[in-house]
């Protein structure tokens, strides 16, 4: 089965490439408010759900009795480009519990911030695993484990206690089974799971409300959306689509990007949660649904949707940076935001 068309690419006058995908938007009963395409098709959410994982480690308290800044608790939500900050709050995070970057098992890469991997490289410095851009999250993961008396070691297998804690979360937040065969092994080494996209959805309306979730998760979720909104610099980065948006908007929306075209958000005003998956992993055609589907439910003026059909509109550029062409929502898109707006009141 083919999927819908929902961003198409220009050069010219002349549509050059196309990009299928599948949107869910739900309230906090799990109640389609609108979709395109199949929305009970399994995805694996990748990093698009890191704000979830990482409520055991708040709704336990550890946060807090361990000092948490909002910018810590950001960093664990985090997909970060490896900028000096990044860094710093994560090995910061660490040491509280006694650790150091050696404790990661996300594996090493070189920072996706291009300046500051210049400046690594310039300084013939090599990259380590804080520099991974799920090393917020990593800490978090470590820092769990130590707060509960357990072995950090081998914290990303499947059946270590945190990643028990983990599954448990997800499975009370999705409402959909995790278990061995949805199962696969993400690119930070933790297990990731194949849930339908409109549990996705589901799930971040309810992280946006608080709704329908023991009080100790809605407590937690508040505390995580409050401190992305406060630092949304440690969620991305420099030019990042997520921070850009969540600096401009505040608490008003939490988004998150994940790997392969994946993005889930909640927009805590109309009580929505919204997961995409683009067919062909492409970001830049996951980021423009993403804005297109944020113009028609969270924008309030001219100015907000300017901003946000700007980014649904990015251009391309070539070397000279000359226009060429741009990318563009289509039809069936707009159909489908039209009656979520109206559906959602």
């Amino acid at each position: 089965m083919t999927d819908p068309v929902l961003i198409e690419v220009t050069r010219g006058s002349q549509v050059e490439s196309r990009h299928g995908g599948l949107l869910a938007i739900s309230d906090v009963r799990g109640n389609l408010v609108a979709s395109v395409g199949d929305a009970t098709r399994p995805v694996f959410p990748r990093s698009a759900i890191k704000a979830l994982q990482v409520l055991p480690f708040v709704a336990s308290g550890h946060a807090a009795r361990l000092g948490y800044t909002a910018e810590e608790i950001a960093l664990t939500c985090a997909s970060h480009s490896g900028e000096p900050t990044h860094v710093a709050t994560a090995r910061g995070m660490l040491a509280r519990v006694g650790r150091d970057e050696a404790c990661l098992e996300c594996g090493a890469h070189w920072p996706i911030d291009q300046e500051a991997m210049r400046e690594m490289a310039r300084r013939g410095e090599s990259p380590h695993a804080g520099h991974n851009n799920c090393s917020g999250k990593h800490a978090g993961f470590v820092c769990l484990a130590c707060a509960e008396g357990h072995d950090p070691a081998g914290y990303i297998g499947p059946d270590h206690p945190v990643q028990q804690q983990v599954r448990a979360a997800l499975v009370e937040m999705t409402g959909a089974p995790h278990e061995p065969h949805n199962r696969g092994i993400d690119g930070c080494s933790i297990p990731t799971y194949a849930v339908p996209l409109e549990a996705l959805a589901g799930a971040f309306a309810r992280f946006g409300t608080g709704e329908a979730m023991p009080a100790e998760f809605a407590q937690a979720s508040r505390m995580i959306r409050d401190a992305v909104a406060q630092a949304p610099f440690m969620v991305a980065g420099s030019g990042r689509f997520d921070t850009r948006v969540m600096t401009r908007f505040g608490e008003r929306v939490f988004m998150k990007t994940g790997a392969e075209g994946v993005y889930c958000a909640a927009i805590p005003e109309r009580g929505l949660g919204i997961a995409l998956k683009c067919a062909d992993g492409a970001t830049r055609a996951s980021e423009a649904i993403m804005a297109r589907v944020l113009g028609a439910l969270l924008a309030r003026d001219e100015d907000e949707r300017a901003f946000l059909e700007e980014c649904a509109h990015a251009p391309i550029t070539n070397w000279n940076a000359i226009t060429v062409g741009g990318l563009r929502p289509t039809p069936e898109l707009d159909a489908a935001l039209a009656e979520a707006s109206a559906g959602a009141g």
